[in-house]
């Protein structure tokens, strides 16, 4: 992807504090605002889904998206038990109990 395809913004926040910026949620909502009508949205800090993340994200981020004039909110879900994921962890715990890293 090209580098203007794609943003980072952050989750989670303190609510009286400066935190990481730009906050997701304002994110989402500006998006349409600057002609964004269509996005995905994955949360690459996670291996698996966490009721937080789609709560805030997938269903609360949607709807600002939405309510805001997007046309397509798409969230890609983590890895979760996907066959690929849970051979390479299987490889890391035997690699580990060998004395590996």
């Amino acid at each position: 992807m090209k580098r203007e395809q794609w943003h980072v913004s952050f989750q989670s926040r303190l609510l009286r504090e400066p935190w990481l910026k730009p906050y997701t949620d304002f994110e989402l909502a500006a998006f349409p605002g600057r002609g964004v009508k269509k996005i995905a949205v994955i949360c690459p800090s996670f291996v698996s889904d966490c009721l937080e993340t789609l709560e805030e994200i997938a269903m609360e981020g949607k709807h600002e998206f939405m309510e805001s004039g997007g046309e397509e909110f798409k969230y890609i879900t983590c890895v979760n038990e996907h066959e690929a994921w849970l051979t390479a962890l299987e490889g890391f715990i035997k690699n580990f109990e060998k004395g590996g890293l």
